[in-house]
Formats: C-alpha cells, structure tokens, sequence
C-alpha cells in the first residue's frame, strides 16, 4: 500500500540538471530497503523554480526539496521515508518545508498552472482525476455554442500572447464569419529570449491545450485543428503526442465527442524556429507550407486565415484558461486580476533574480512584488537597476516604476508591454545602452524582411547603437534613433516591426544619462562596452600568479610569475576580458575609461 507519494519535477530544466538519475537513486534506495510498495515517484511537469531543481515535492506532509543529487537520494529514504525527519539541507527555507510557506508561492494564484507539477502529464487518467475535460462535456452536451462565446466574453479573458485582444470578441468573429471548413490553431511558437511559459505548460498540462481547443472549435464550428510548436521544444512536442493519443483513444477528440455530433481532431506541425512565425499570419503561411511572412491586414485571420478560411488563434496560455471559466464560471474568473485584465498571468522570471522560474500571478501585481516578494530581489551585493518586461519586443522599466500595476493598460502607459510573459531583471551592473543593442539584435536578426520599417528600420537602429557602445556616437543619434523608432512602430506590417523598438525608446526615456556618457564622455558608466573600458592590476591584490598573462592573446598583462606588480598596457589591451576573467584573486579591475 503506498504511504508517501514522490512528485519528481520532469520538466526540461529539471531533466537537464539529472532528475532522470535522481529518479533512478531513489528507485535503487527504496528497492534497498525494501520500500518500494511503499513510495510511489510519479513523474511531474515544471513546478516554478527552475534554478533550484531538480525539485522534490513529498506527500503527504508536503516538504519540499531543492537541488536534489543523486547521492542525496539514500540520505532522502533512510531519514525521511523510514525515521520520518525531512532532510533539512535540502529544503528550500529552513523551517518552512510546505510550499505554501514559501514566499516564491505563497503569493501565486494558480490557475493555468494549477495541474503544472501535480500530476504526470504523460497520464490521462490524472488529468481526468483533476476534473479534466469535464468542462468540454459540459458544453458539448449542456451548452450551444453562442453560450459558449458569450461566458468566454463576460469572463473578460484577453489573449495571453501579447496583443490582449478580448478572447471572446475574437471567438464571435469567427464564428460568424463565412466559409467552412473552420480552423482552430493554437500558437506555440514561444521564441523570445528567456520566455519558457508556453513550453512549461505543454510539458507539464497538455491536455489543458487539447480541451480548451476543443471547446474553442465547438464554439466557432470547427472540426479541425493545429497546434504550431517549435522543433527546440521536443519533450513538449513527446507529452503532446501523447496527450493526442490519449484522448483519441478516450473519444475526447475524434468522432462524435461525448456522444454528440460534434467531432474535433488536432495535428502537429512543427515550426524551425523563426521568431516572426509568432505573428499569426506568418504562422498560418507556415503550416500552409509556405515561407512564414506576415501578410497585411484586413482581411483578418477570423475571416479568411488558413486556406483562406474563417481560423481562430490563440496561444497557449489563453486555452489553457479556457477549461476553468467553464467549469467555475465567468464571475469567478472576473474575480481575479483587475477591471480590464482579468485573471491571472503566466511569467519566465529570469536574469539578475534569486528566485528564477515559472509564477503564476493575478493580473495588477505590482513589479516590486513580483520581483521582489516572489522573485526575491537581486542577489546580494548588486542593487535593482531595471525590468525588461515583455520580451525583446518590451520595455525596460526602472526602479521608480516598480509599483506600477502589471496589466494591459499601466504597462503600455509606460512604454512597455505584456508580451507572452517574459521578465528579464538587471541589476546595476548592466549597461542599458548595451541592453537595448542586444535585443535590437535578435529583432533586426529575426526580421523577416518583407517591409522596409522593419527590415531597413532595425538595420539603422543597430548601426547606431553600434556606434554608441564603441564610443563614436553623437548626440544626433539619439534623436534619429527616437525618429526611426517612432517611424517603425507606425509603418512596420506586423508587430515584430511595430514593437521591436520598444527596449531603446524605452531605455531613451528612462535612462538618457547612460546614452549620453557613452557620447560626450566615452565612457560606460557600467563598464560593460569593451571599448569603453580599461583594465588595470590592483597591486595590493595581485599574487603574481601569472593567470593574466597566459590568459592575454595580445601580451597586454606584463609581468613575471612570482615578482610583483603584474601590468597591463592599455595601448595593447583588444578589451577582450580574458585577464579579468582568468584572475582567481580578483586582482584586475574593469572600470570606464
């Protein structure tokens, strides 16, 4: 009879800090001590904090484990499974075992992610047990689909994949529109920088995506979808066949679905990564085999999308909504959040963070929270310097903004935007100048090239912030880059052109003395554009270990090993970094020149 279950996070971060091998230890302990009818490891998608894995949730009691090993896992079964004394050290907080005591948790309000880490996504069965696809029977069989559109509406749902247009107003265009076949698409394509949002539902829920397409093509007339995933996704691509398998198997995609004579099947197609395949035009050319190019727009895809047919998109995240307001109701998902962004949201905390991962929160927490009281502030040492929110195409936004509330409305306000849910945290050491060029980078890198704003646009913007960081810049750039910028968010076809601007115009606007020592001193306040930096051997730290000079490629660190002071002459220095990063004694210091 099993006593203790073992909630063993397999998502990929987990999976590539060795959760398989801990799962194999403990196998091995419990087999050794005869226990293995006692405990049972059930396999789980991501439970948050992603750093910290792989992560071990034990129940009943629910202590909670981080940085698991494999040689922890005799310690883990002796102590905690057979005398009943969780392993302090590996707790995340001493003295607060349970989830629930933890801050990182304490503050989330899990809907989306409510199965994500509590059931083996891999079982149908589970999800079942958690009150899946209960909501596609109670429409398919309870409800019309005009019903359907108009409870999606009054829960205020907006699409989680940026934009925010109201979910159920976009329903309603669909089905209203003319021509069948009727397509429903779910967009995977999750490719900014340090975002993981949709890949960790997939992984970790993905008969959550499945019913709430199904319901979506009950409610617009549609018998046929897709699900648009990137290749460098490939365990949520493994859980997602599986998923389909499932409930094909079960009859909750196929024929007559629940008895009834509606019938749904999804298919796969497999994305190569192209960032503006997230634009749901180019995504549509995509699976229609095409090269992935926005198109313009009217017509919109509601009304002639894919095969020029009336298709419904949204994202992950949206869907994976959809299953609880039919099953709790409109009013109590209105609930949650505040009065024009209802709900909660799905963030990728990362950068200069101690707690990175996966939070859900209610719409209209502040940043200070979420960095803060979930994320726990920077690491020590370091002081909060800004949030990029929204991905490469967002804002960054500085510490004076911090309390500002995290919806649609407040964010753009300020020059930034939702986005898919990415959040990149800096701290002081970053150069905001040097931020803005590397996201203007992946923008202008990613760009499909098809109108001149954004192909041309970015190509301009990149030229000048290259000049800027390499100290050669004047201070008719900051006024063309804030002209080109501006052009392109009004003439660019698709959002990729539209909002790849946003990081310099927002860091123009918030950090104008970081542009301005770049061109009238020549200097990175920071120290981090190299050639506006000096490296030099601090005399009373150096050991005359000879680490730099081996480490210099041009013979710039001068000195031999046992006499002291070492040396590095600037006129030879290339400003690569080797020396700084190769001294154990923390002997060379990088400072602006």
């Amino acid at each position: 009879m099993t006593r203790i279950q073992v909630l063993l996070c397999s998502g990929t971060a987990c999976q590539s800090s060795g959760s398989d091998k801990v799962k194999r230890a403990l196998l091995e302990a419990l087999g050794l001590h005869g226990l293995l009818e006692e405990v049972q490891i059930i396999e789980t998608g991501c439970m948050g904090p992603c750093e910290l894995g792989p992560v071990l949730l034990v129940y009943p009691e629910g202590t909670f484990y981080v940085r698991v090993r494999p040689e922890d896992a005799a310690e883990i079964v002796e102590e905690h499974f057979l005398k009943g004394r969780p392993v302090q050290r590996l707790l995340w907080t001493e003295g607060a075992p349970r989830p629930r005591e933890i801050p990182f948790f304490a503050r989330q309000v899990k809907l989306v992610l409510s199965n994500c880490g509590t059931i083996d996504p891999e079982k149908i069965d589970e999800y079942i047990a958690a009150r899946g696809y209960e909501a596609l029977g109670k429409a398919a069989t309870g409800m019309t689909p005009g019903e359907v559109v108009a409870e999606v509406k009054r829960s205020g749902l907006r699409g989680r994949g940026g934009a925010g247009f109201p979910t159920g107003t976009k329903w309603e265009l669909v089905r209203a529109g003319a021509g069948d076949p009727k397509y429903v698409i779910c967009n995977a394509d999750e490719g900014d920088p340090g975002a993981f949002m949709d890949r960790a539902i997939l992984e970790g829920d993905p008969h959550s995506i499945l019913e709430g397409m199904a319901i979506a093509a009950y409610a617009v007339g549609a018998n046929h979808g897709y699900v648009y995933v990137r290749a460098e996704y490939p365990l949520a691509i493994q859980r997602l066949q599986t998923a389909l398998a499932q409930a094909r198997k079960l009859g909750f995609l196929g024929p007559g679905i629940f008895e009834s004579d509606f019938s749904f099947d999804v298919e796969i197609r497999i994305g190569a990564g192209a960032f503006v395949c997230g634009e749901e035009t180019a995504l549509i050319s995509s699976i229609e085999g095409r090269r992935g190019e926005p198109r313009p727009r009217p017509p919109y895809p509601a009304t002639s999308g894919l095969w020029g047919k009336p298709t419904l998109i949204n994202n992950v995240e949206t869907y994976a909504n959809v299953r609880h307001i039919l099953l709790h109701g409109a009013e109590a998902f209105a609930a949650v959040g505040t009065e024009k962004s209802k709900g909660t949201k799905v963030f990728a905390l990362a950068g200069k963070v101690q707690n990175t991962g996966l939070v859900e929160v209610p719409m209209g927490i502040t940043l200070r929270e979420l960095v803060f009281d979930i994320g726990g502030g920077v690491p020590a040492g370091r002081e909060f310097k800004a949030v990029q929110i929204g991905g490469p195409s967002g804002g960054c936004l500085p510490a004076s903004l911090l309390d500002v509330p995290v919806d649609y409305d407040s964010l753009s306000q300020h020059g930034a935007i939702m986005g898919s849910g990415g959040v990149i945290i800096l701290d002081d050491a970053a150069c905001m100048v040097n931020m803005a060029r590397f996201f203007l980078e992946f923008t202008a890198d990613e760009s499909c090239g098809k109108c001149v704003p954004c192909r041309v646009g970015t190509q301009m913007m990149l030229r000048i912030l290259d000049r800027i960081v390499a100290g050669d810049g004047s201070e008719d750039d900051l006024t063309r880059l804030t002209e080109i910028g501006v052009m392109m968010k009004k003439a660019s076809l698709c959002g990729l052109g539209q909002t790849a601007a946003n990081p310099v115009l927002s860091t123009l606007r918030y950090f104008p003395e970081e542009y301005r020592a770049h061109i009238r001193d020549h200097s990175c306040p920071a120290g981090v554009c190299p050639n506006l930096v000096r490296y030099e051997v601090l005399a009373e730290a150096c050991r005359g270990c000879d680490a730099c000079r081996r480490a210099c490629p041009t013979g710039a660190a001068q000195g031999k090993a046992g006499n002291l002071p070492y040396r590095i002459v600037d006129e030879l220095c290339i400003r690569c970094g080797a020396c700084f990063d190769a001294c154990p004694f923390d002997a060379v210091r990088k400072e602006p020149r």
